[in-house]
């Protein structure tokens, strides 16, 4: 199978063309997707004990599956998401690559950046939930009342809360990136995220609050981050900001010479 053609900005195609890419771009995921799975699945082993890691040791005997397909089910549930993620940038590049002619060339720097730069925050916020929030807050819900309990884990639901919580707050870091696209598109000012800070603060503290895990520590854990991506963004919105208002600026001084260049000509 070939592998798309990337087309350009201006690029004038007709529409069974633009399908014709698209399939082509759906078929190229399908296949790293079930490559990925498959490697996935052959390790499957090492991926649940890796999500394993977080559970206190004395508690790692007391995981269970409760019906005859679970173990079947469940080993191939992880495995399909191990798969995804891993496939994950080469789906996200496909997918950018059948949307970006429709940006200029100057749009599509920017937004490759900002896709870049949104990437690695997505994997710090995978890895913040995995090596932070989820050993705070696994010992905490799990020896909660400990002595009114027989405490059992059911390997679905764990690894459930595992996968939910790790891409919940991957997501969430991404939000530096989503409030730089909106001033980068005027919706947004760094003048107006300093003085309406309070309620972004109020925000990111409730954001926290219905992140998965409802325990105050989890909260407290993924409410920390959440401040300080929030007072980065605004900084960063500062410098950006008179970056780009200084490029606006220069280009619509360089199109006036233009202009009068052009008008001054015989």
């Amino acid at each position: 199978m070939r592998l798309p053609r990337r087309l350009t900005h201006g690029d004038q195609v007709p529409l069974t063309d633009h399908l014709t890419e698209l399939r082509a771009r759906i078929m190229v995921c399908l296949a790293v997707v079930a490559v990925t799975f498959g490697l996935a699945y052959g390790f499957r082993e090492e991926v649940i004990n890796f999500l394993y890691d977080p559970i206190p040791d004395d508690l790692r005997d007391n995981i269970i599956t409760l019906s005859v397909a679970e173990p079947f089910l469940t080993s191939l549930t992880v495995s399909l998401w191990a798969g995804l993620a891993v496939a994950l940038p080469i789906v996200l590049w496909q997918a950018w690559a059948f949307v970006a002619p429709a940006f200029t060339e100057a749009d599509q720097r920017v937004v490759s950046r900002l896709v870049f730069a949104g990437a690695f925050l997505f994997l710090g916020g995978v890895a913040f939930a995995y090596w932070v929030v989820l050993p705070a807050a696994i010992p905490f819900l799990l020896g909660f009342d400990s002595d009114l309990y027989a405490i059992q884990i059911r390997a679905r639901d764990y690894l459930s809360f595992s996968w939910v919580t790790m891409i919940a707050v991957g997501v969430v870091f991404e939000l530096p990136m989503v409030i730089l696209g909106l001033v980068r598109l005027g919706i947004l000012t760094a003048d107006k995220l300093r003085s309406n800070r309070r309620i972004g603060i109020v925000a990111a503290v409730t954001l926290a609050v219905v992140l998965p895990g409802v325990d105050p520590v989890t909260t407290i854990v993924e409410a920390i981050p959440l401040l300080f991506l929030f007072e980065m963004t605004i900084w960063l919105s500062v410098f950006f900001e008179r970056r780009w208002q200084a490029a606006a600026a220069r280009e619509a001084a360089e199109a006036e010479t233009d202009g009068l260049t052009g008008a001054g000509e015989p």
